[in-house]
Formats: structure tokens, C-alpha cells, sequence
């Protein structure tokens, strides 16, 4: 059975070799926001051949597929997830380098209606959270 990432490569026109599957497979199943070291390493536990040159040019073509979606958290790498319709937003733990996933369909609302107020219709947007845990204190 092929991958969700690999169904969405072959629609796309994306020729599949094998050690494209199993980075397609590792990205189907990741759970987090994994960079390129991460992806590299899950691969190699499926596939001891992939290189980390085949990570990076397979992560890129799948981006460039728009089947990926590329992410700067000011880590000072690249994170990857897998591309969606679904509007949702990042929550960025600055101390741990976790990152959550959130959705508030108010912060939709009022977004696009600031655009709209400004001439515009909003069709795209990103946002990212950057914070620190709350302490009990607080």
C-alpha cells in the first residue's frame, strides 16, 4: 500500500523510485515537524542505501511537487510537513523546539476581515507563535 505522501507524489507526476517511497513513507508517518538529519535518519532505518543527498533532493522536488510545505521556525534549519488546505498555525516552544499545531477560526475571522478592510481578499497566510512555557507562577 503506498504511503498518503506517495499518493499525493504520483498525482502530482512525481516519478517514484524506491528510496523516494521510503522518504515518502517517513514523512507520511512522522507525527512532528522533522528536519532534513531527522527524515535522513528515519529513512536509513528503512533503507540503509539512502544518503542524505538523496533526503535533500527528494524533500525539495516533493516541495517543489507542492506536496511539502518548507518551514523556517528560526532554528537554523528546516522543517517539513506534509502540505494541506486544512489553515491551521504553529506554536513554537523557543526552549524546547517543539512545535504545536493549532487552529483558532476567530484569528481567521479577524484576519480576514483586516484584509478586507484594507482592499484586499486573503488568500494565504502563515503564522508562527514563537513562546516560553508558563511557569506555575504565572
Amino acid at each position: 500500500m503506498n504511503s498518503r505522501v506517495e499518493e499525493r507524489c504520483i498525482a502530482q507526476g512525481v516519478r517514484m523510485t524506491d528510496q523516494r517511497r521510503t522518504i515518502a513513507k517517513v514523512l507520511s508517518e512522522s507525527t512532528d515537524h522533522p528536519d532534513v538529519d531527522q527524515v535522513h535518519a528515519r529513512a536509513v532505518k528503512l533503507d540503509p542505501e539512502t544518503s542524505i543527498t538523496t533526503v535533500y533532493r527528494t524533500l525539495r522536488l516533493f516541495e517543489e511537487a507542492g506536496v511539502l510545505e518548507k518551514h523556517d521556525f528560526r532554528q537554523r534549519r528546516f522543517r517539513y510537513e506534509e502540505a494541506t488546505d486544512q489553515p491551521h498555525d504553529h506554536l513554537i516552544d523557543v526552549k524546547t523546539g517543539d512545535i504545536l499545531e493549532f487552529y483558532a477560526p476567530e484569528i481567521e475571522q479577524i484576519l480576514e476581515e483586516h484584509a478586507k478592510t484594507l482592499g484586499y481578499q486573503l488568500i494565504d497566510r502563515r503564522l508562527e507563535l514563537y513562546a516560553i512555557p508558563l511557569t506555575k507562577d504565572a
